[in-house]
């Protein structure tokens, strides 16, 4: 078995990539594993990577060392192969997709050697246009938001919810909220004002927004947050709810379903989807759950619905 570390030298607000040499090193040395540090070299490149050593047919782990894009791109290019496994090495901004897993846990991922022998475990991915997100795929003023985060990241002086927050102060008070799109939800289409459709495999996103906090990646379920475009002033008593996982506080502008198809039109190509922080734009967004599981390893121990609330009904 070969252990791939796949390093985004770009990621966080520090360069990590002495720490990962030094990890990797300690598993060869310590444990006589094979190992491999690559270092991305442009948006997508992980996904270039992985997907090529996957198709040598070699039994693999992947160490996806970032933040949640670089986890997104290595999920894209491992999902399918049986041979394949991943997990997280978090050195990233906002490190969302294992805020799943809880802090005690998270803590556990960021050293390779509580990983190298980790149990394997299949979960969820939602499948948008053919490409692979983790954790949530979001349409709508939170992926204008998201998009726009990179211009405010970089800042000295704001961490990833910090950020997320600036960018979402700008794209409310200058942007606008609502676009006017068609959502069909299993066949279901209403045509009307939309201020954000959120599709749910796990449960944060923005740094540690959390709409909906019953959704589980392993239950092969989505659900599904669709919010009405709603006044200024009624958005900002929203937010913060909604950042909690409170939408059923606003019954009347949110409604979350678990539909199994879920497809956002629109006349112009102004769908902004966000997928673990990478964003596309589109007219038709078509978004369900993937026909293939990713395996994962973590922790011993660990569970990506550590912090998952229980279902509400």
């Amino acid at each position: 078995m070969k252990h791939v570390f796949i390093i985004n030298p770009t990621a966080g607000k520090s360069d990590s990539r002495q720490k990962i040499y030094d990890m990797a090193e300690k598993l060869r040395q310590e444990h006589g594993l094979e190992v491999q540090c690559l270092l991305t070299k442009k948006q997508g490149h992980a996904t270039e990577i992985a997907r090529r050593l996957c198709q040598s047919g070699e039994e693999l782990r992947f160490y996806a060392c970032g933040g949640d894009g670089t986890v997104n791109e290595v999920a894209n290019g491992i999902i399918g192969y049986d041979n394949a496994a991943m997990t997280v090495i978090p050195v990233g901004t906002g490190n969302d997709f294992l805020k799943n897993f809880g802090p005690e846990d998270m803590e556990k991922f960021r050293d390779a050697e509580n990983l190298w022998d980790a149990p394997q475990f299949p979960i969820d991915a939602i499948d948008v246009n053919g490409r692979i997100a983790l954790t949530i795929a979001c349409s709508g003023l939170d992926a204008r938001v998201a998009k726009d985060v990179h211009n405010f990241s970089e800042s000295p002086i704001l961490d990833g919810k910090s950020s997320y927050i600036v960018s979402l102060m700008v794209n409310f008070l200058f942007k606008g909220i609502g676009s006017h799109w068609t959502v069909e939800l299993d066949g279901e289409a209403v045509e009307d004002d939309y201020a954000l459709v959120a599709v749910c495999n796990g449960r944060y996103y923005g740094g540690g927004f959390m709409p909906v906090a019953e959704a589980r990646m392993d239950d092969g379920v989505l659900n599904t947050l669709v919010v009405k475009k709603v006044s200024r002033l009624t958005f900002i008593k929203f937010v913060n709810p909604y950042s909690k996982g409170q939408y059923y506080k606003f019954p009347h502008l949110a409604r979350c379903s678990t539909p199994k198809v879920i497809r956002i039109r629109s006349e112009k190509p102004d769908i902004v989807t966000c997928l673990d922080g990478e964003c596309i734009t589109s007219d038709d967004v078509t978004i369900q759950i993937s026909d293939k599981r990713l395996n994962f390893f973590g922790p011993a121990g660990c569970s990506c619905n550590r912090t998952a609330r229980k279902p509400l009904i």
